[in-house]
């Protein structure tokens, strides 16, 4: 008896999941550009701009992101202090290029957050912001919210306060990148600390009753020549996950 293999037209797929996604934004009327006075709000905004008067420039801070991301707003920076540890956590102060009243700030009400679609980023504010003047990138400085925890011997905090101030990010860094450090003993003291800090706040958290779930993760990518859309699924990276338990 012959067998037949029957293989889909990967062309035909990727290009209907392409308008299945497109349709998703349709029917949850995502928003697409911005308006043209909007845009003037936030060209006028990076022009004018001023940084806060405190200054934290000279503190070490990196971040790290997917290696394609250009809108960094998180940045952080860990040290030893006594028998504990002091970590400095950056938030970028983008509604700072935000004028209250104006056309930018009304879109940005609108919009309400950053949507991350399968097939896209849909952004709360435009690029020149979110991916320029207000990103910490690296050796630009920037306005931040910096969080300053004081953590005892097993990370659980002892104090925290917070501030507005100039940062400047030193290193780019990538999950992947920073994971392969990591695995081979050759990182950086910052990130050695970033696992020290991290694998004792996961117990923290595993103590209480808290859980993590290590959901898979699937990127949509476009493929090349106009072939449409395909997926793939990401491997679990824990320095993925590192990061924001600073925030619990």
């Amino acid at each position: 008896m012959s067998h037949q293999r029957i293989a889909p037209n990967v062309s035909e797929t990727s290009n209907q999941l392409a308008e299945a996604l497109a349709a998703l934004r349709t029917e949850l009327e995502l928003p697409a550009g911005y308006p043209a006075e909007a845009l003037r709000d936030a060209e006028a905004a990076v022009s004018g701009h001023r940084l806060p008067a405190q200054d934290l420039t000279d503190v070490p801070f990196i971040t790290i992101d997917p290696a394609s991301s250009t809108d960094l707003d998180q940045a952080l920076f860990i040290e030893r202090s006594g028998n504990g540890y002091r970590v400095l956590y950056a938030i970028s102060d983008v509604p700072s290029f935000v004028p209250p009243g104006g056309a930018l700030d009304a879109e940005t009400r609108h919009r309400g957050q950053t949507y991350y679609a399968p097939d896209g980023r849909i952004p709360l504010h435009p690029e020149i912001i979110s991916e320029h003047a207000g990103s910490l990138l690296a050796g630009q400085d920037c306005g931040a919210f910096v969080w300053d925890f004081e953590l005892d011997a097993e990370a659980e905090f002892r104090t925290v306060s917070v501030r507005r101030a100039s940062v400047r990010s030193r290193a780019k860094l990538n999950y992947k990148g920073v994971q392969s450090a990591i695995d081979s003993g050759t990182a950086d003291p910052v990130l050695q600390l970033l696992k020290e800090v991290g694998l004792k706040r996961v117990e923290l958290e595993r103590r209480r009753g808290g859980a993590s779930l290590n959901m898979p993760e699937q990127e949509i990518v476009q493929l090349p020549d106009g072939g449409g859309t395909g997926s793939s699924q990401l491997p679990r990276c824990p320095s993925r996950t590192g990061t924001p338990r600073f925030r619990s």
